[in-house]
């Protein structure tokens, strides 16, 4: 029996996920008493609860689907569009003390305290956007693997406003308490999605050798292609990652919400390492898609994903494809929960109450950030509706994540990074932003640019990843030069506390870059002895955990090199 050409099984095994899950985000809403427990969790959370956290915030839907889709059309390459994330990996293992130590409870709260209110608010509408443009588009990939799933019978439009009442019950009600808990169990769900369909893919396609027997090209068998993806795009692709990873609304929950800062470094950089190992499973589902749905188009492709999950799954075990649905549906709602909360935090703290309402009680600006949220998800909807597919989608979202990476990185190592600076980097990265996206620029890059600097007849979107970021960076640091620094009073709150480790008996400030009573303050032993750097000499846990996160990626790089090859 099947309702919507999907079986009662599947129907009975999905039925059951959702309503544990949402259960469980309601049953957090008790917990909720002010906006650090709202937004930040009451940082009450441990190691393996923070791992879970970190990948599942950072792991969803539109991600498999996007790497399954760049695949089927790239080859094996496709897989930088999330493994352009894994040369920064070994980095979260040292960014993670530093939002843990700035005692805040959203990234807004570092602009505030390093620049002003006024840019803070700025971070606020850019932080939104971010988040508002990476949750449509993992609806938008849900919906794209439902349609696929159900063999059109459920429109992706349905899918995603269902989609979407499911994570708002429970992110609304528990908030970042309710993403973190939800996300222990859906993140262990997400690892089932990404390697429950290559067993039986394999045996169709007749493993890696038959691949390479069916396959012609053998440049889809390379992690650098001579086309779109070459070495030049994987480099920017991956400095872009590493430089706007930072600015994510998200990530302080992801480094701040532990315990301690051993904990932020445990969850950030092992929940992210867990997720480069899915992300070759989705590049080998997307590899085994050429053979098994030759010739679809561009925007067909999102569908891959879905498509084997419908054909495959049910030759197995009754209700397999009910588990694969909810499986997706929990990476993204885990996913979406968390960037609607952090969105809704930006607008509450650092603007709400801010500038319009000051000095209620924290039930108050709870409600708020409740409402808010609401807001976030609708800005959502319109992009899940509005963008053209999901690899553009994806690049859109990369794209919006390093305009205030200048601000950002500056301004924590840079005590000469000024207001204005800030200001100008991000509106002149905003602004190459727009004009090398314009039809009309494209024309002209063509016939005045260097043909390496061109793809498919427009500028390559690596070289306008390096455009915006070298005038973002260069427009911030000549700005700063010229304009008046930040009183050095304030200089000083902000690096002592950035400086200052977070002990493990610490109690919670309510005041972000403040030291609780009791805590004295450490003065660094710097890299570089200059008076306006601010560049810590790393200790040896920095150095031990850099070192082996290194290793695990040189390990991954070389795995899927040697996997390629097999049975060429």
């Amino acid at each position: 029996m099947a309702i919507l050409e999907i079986s009662v099984y599947d129907w009975l095994a999905l039925a059951c996920y959702l309503v544990g899950i949402t259960f469980l985000g309601l049953w957090t809403r008790k917990k909720i008493k002010d906006t650090t427990d709202f937004f930040i969790g009451g940082r009450r959370f441990g190691k393996a609860m923070m791992v879970f956290f970190a990948f599942g915030a950072g792991t969803n839907g539109n991600q498999a689907v996007g790497v399954a889709a760049k695949t089927y059309s790239n080859g094996l390459s496709g897989i930088w569009y999330q493994w352009l994330w894994l040369f920064a990996t070994p980095f979260y293992w040292i960014i993670a003390p530093i939002f843990r130590r700035m005692r805040a409870t959203t990234t807004g709260d570092f602009f505030e305290h390093r620049y002003s209110g006024r840019t803070a608010a700025l971070y606020s509408f850019v932080g939104i956007l971010i988040h508002v443009s990476n949750l449509g588009l993992m609806l938008l990939a849900t919906g794209a693997v439902v349609e696929a799933i159900s063999g059109g019978v459920i429109r992706s439009t349905a899918a995603i406003l269902v989609t979407t009442v499911l994570f708002v019950a429970y992110g609304m009600a528990g908030g970042l308490a309710a993403a973190i808990i939800t996300d222990f169990i859906q993140g262990i769900l997400t690892v089932i999605l990404s390697f429950l369909l290559l067993p039986y893919a394999f045996r169709l396609v007749g493993g890696m050798s038959g691949l390479h027997e069916k396959i012609a090209d053998e440049h889809m068998f390379s992690l650098v292609a001579p086309g779109e993806i070459n070495a030049f795009h994987i480099v920017m692709f991956a400095l872009n990652a590493l430089i706007g990873i930072v600015t994510m609304p998200h990530i302080m929950g992801v480094c701040a919400a532990g315990r301690t800062e051993m904990d932020g470094r445990v969850g950030f950089a092992g929940g992210n390492l867990l997720k480069r190992v899915c992300t070759v499973a989705w590049m080998l589902t997307g590899l085994c898609a050429v053979v098994l749905y030759p010739g679809l188009s561009t925007g067909e492709a999102d569908q891959v994903f879905g498509l084997m999950a419908r054909d495959l799954l049910p030759r197995i075990l009754p209700g397999l494809v009910g588990v694969f649905l909810a499986a997706l549906l929990a990476s993204v709602m885990s996913s979406c929960d968390a960037y609607m909360v952090s969105s809704s935090g930006l607008f509450t703290q650092n603007v709400y109450r801010r500038f319009w309402v000051k000095g209620r009680d924290e039930a108050h600006y709870v409600r708020v950030g409740r409402m808010a949220s609401l807001l976030v998800v609708a800005g959502g909807l319109v992009f899940a509706f509005a963008v053209e597919d999901v690899p553009s989608g994806l690049e859109i979202f990369w794209k919006f994540t390093a305009m205030m990476a200048a601000a950002f990185w500056l301004g924590l190592f840079w005590r000469r990074t000024t207001e204005a600076g800030a200001w100008a980097g991000t509106m002149v990265a905003f602004a190459v932003l727009i004009v090398t996206n314009q039809a009309w620029f494209d024309e002209w890059a063509v016939d005045h640019l260097p043909h390496f600097m061109i793809w498919d007849s427009q500028f390559r979107v690596s070289w306008q990843m390096f455009s915006y970021l070298i005038a973002g960076f260069g427009t911030c640091l000549i700005v700063s030069l010229f304009t008046s620094r930040s009183p050095e009073e304030k200089l000083d709150r902000f690096f002592t506390c950035i400086h200052t480790p977070v002990a493990h008996d610490e109690p919670h400030t309510t005041e972000p870059f403040t030291l609780p009573e009791g805590v004295e303050p450490v003065s660094p032993k710097k890299l570089v002895n200059l008076p306006d750097l601010e560049i810590p000499k790393p200790s040896e846990t920095d150095l031990i955990g850099f070192a082996f996160f290194w290793l695990m990626v040189a390990l991954m790089v070389a795995f899927v090199h040697w996997l390629a090859g097999m049975g060429a």
